[in-house]
């Protein structure tokens, strides 16, 4: 699948020069999903699995409001990775959530990687 340049230069940094890597690893992102990460206050341990399921085709739901979040493939949902604002919102709001800090730009990639082979 295409990837949005727009989202790959937003992942990567807008300071990344012409020899920088835009290509993310659907495997390391598909590893990273289902790794579960402590949580320093106490809680029990999260993934993205937490969340959106192991079926990225499917709804998920959040695991504390209980609210409906929708499917993130772009194969059944095909808004997701479209929009540069909202990708970046939510991968900013979702690694401090889920992995207690801000994701590297690898891992943005990575995790934009394997959402898109869905």
């Amino acid at each position: 699948m295409k990837t949005n340049l727009a989202v790959l230069i937003l992942v990567c940094g807008a300071s990344a020069g012409p020899t920088a890597s835009f290509a993310g690893d659907a495997a390391a992102g598909a590893a990273a999903w289902t790794k579960e990460y402590p949580q320093t206050d106490g809680s029990p341990a999260r993934s993205c699995v937490t969340c959106h399921g192991r079926d990225l085709t499917k709804p998920g739901q959040h695991a504390v409001t209980n609210k409906v979040i929708e499917p993130l493939a772009p194969s059944v949902n095909p808004q997701r990775l479209t929009d540069q604002a909202k990708v970046e919102k939510w991968l900013l709001r979702n690694c401090r959530w889920t992995l207690g800090r801000e994701c590297t730009p690898v891992e943005k990639a990575d995790f934009i990687s394997y959402i898109q082979t869905r």
